[in-house]
């Protein structure tokens, strides 16, 4: 079987109760490969939590959980790492970001990954 693409999770946490965590589980109950940061190292199942701006290789999608005055400091790294796509969670529009994909040619969405995940629409 094909391995389906790899998604970087930026605000990810350890705690079960975060969207974040809900969503690094989805992702690898559907066999999406998943990288994370955030601002505690950790684990989440199999998926490993690390600290600052760590370079990952071959990015589909980065999907965002943290907000938009946050993100700021996130700006060059997640260009920088060239994804397919950007998801923009709940709580997590930022139209500066997206303008600034968009004109890299990075697609982004204002959409909810599990949702997207549920409805098989990932």
């Amino acid at each position: 079987m094909k391995s389906k693409s790899k998604t970087l999770v930026i605000g990810a946490s350890e705690n079960p109760e975060r969207y974040s965590n809900m969503a690094m589980k989805l992702l690898r109950k559907n066999e999406h490969s998943v990288v994370a940061i955030g601002n505690k190292s950790g684990m989440v199942g199999d998926v490993e939590i690390q600290k600052g701006q760590v370079h990952f290789d071959n990015i589909d999608t980065v999907t965002l959980y943290i907000n938009p005055t946050l993100q700021r400091q996130y700006y060059d790294y997640i260009l920088g790492l060239h994804p397919k796509r950007i998801i923009f969670n709940p709580g997590t529009e930022n139209d500066d970001l997206r303008k600034l994909a968009n004109n890299a040619g990075i697609l982004t969405e204002y959409a909810c990954t599990l949702v997207l995940l549920r409805l098989n629409q990932y």
